[in-house]
């Protein structure tokens, strides 16, 4: 699998997971209902779904290293959804989380 369906894939299972619980959140904290509830735990076994699809057989590292993804994904969600205004520290913070999932997800190793 190439670096780049790989992140891809980690992008893809980022809006589920972010965008599930976002829509969980809202539905309780924003009062907006069960509807919302329901598509934001629809969307939360979607991201389980997609993660199953990258290439490593090792669930543990797939995890994570889309932490990484995460963290950086959930700043930028709540910067369009919510108009979120990270500092450098949060953008900072961002990126040492991706630097750390490429070394854990595509450092060569042998095997």
């Amino acid at each position: 699998m190439t670096v780049a369906r790989s992140v891809a894939l980690f992008v893809v299972a980022a809006l589920f997971e972010i965008g599930g619980a976002w829509l969980v959140w809202q539905g309780i904290r924003e009062h907006k209902g069960w509807i919302w509830i329901g598509a934001g735990a629809i969307a939360l076994g979607l991201y389980g779904v997609v993660a199953t699809f990258q290439s490593d057989d090792n669930f543990g590292r797939i995890l994570a290293a889309y932490g990484g993804i995460f963290v950086a994904g959930s700043i930028a969600w709540g910067m369009v959804a919510d108009g979120y205004r990270p500092d450098r520290y949060d953008v900072i913070g961002a990126l040492v989380c991706l630097a750390g999932m490429a070394v854990i997800m595509y450092a060569p190793r042998s095997h």
